[in-house]
């Protein structure tokens, strides 16, 4: 495995915009395919009035908010989020990311190996 440096926004992207989801791009940063052998990095954008379903799954996520504002539901509250904000994810808790502001909401998020990695 060799060190690898990328531009994010070169690699493909996958939109979700139907159902329980509105105006979401992923990208899988940095995964299997890349040889990563425990984490998966992905990097989201939600659209203006944007957001991620209400879900819960049984691995834990760590996300760091790179631009934009938006709310996370944690624990059945919605916090704000913004440039900077970092949340802990524990597996089996229910969240969902919205945008709340007029530009998107641009964050990263790390799952480990054996979860989807989109």
């Amino acid at each position: 495995m060799k060190t690898t440096v990328f531009n994010a926004l070169e690699k493909e992207s996958h939109t979700f915009n139907g159902g329980p989801a509105k105006g979401v791009t992923g990208r899988i940063l940095i995964g299997e395919a890349m040889g990563a052998p425990h984490f998966c990095m992905r990097l989201f954008e939600l659209s203006p009035d944007g957001h991620t379903p209400a879900h819960t799954h049984d691995w834990e996520h760590e996300i760091f908010f790179h631009e934009g504002q938006g709310e996370l539901l944690a624990d059945g509250i919605w916090e704000k989020v913004e440039r900077g904000s970092a949340a802990f994810i524990p597996g089996g808790a229910t969240h969902q990311i919205k945008n709340t502001g007029t530009s998107p909401l641009i964050f990263i998020c790390l799952v480990p190996k054996g979860a989807p990695e989109l």
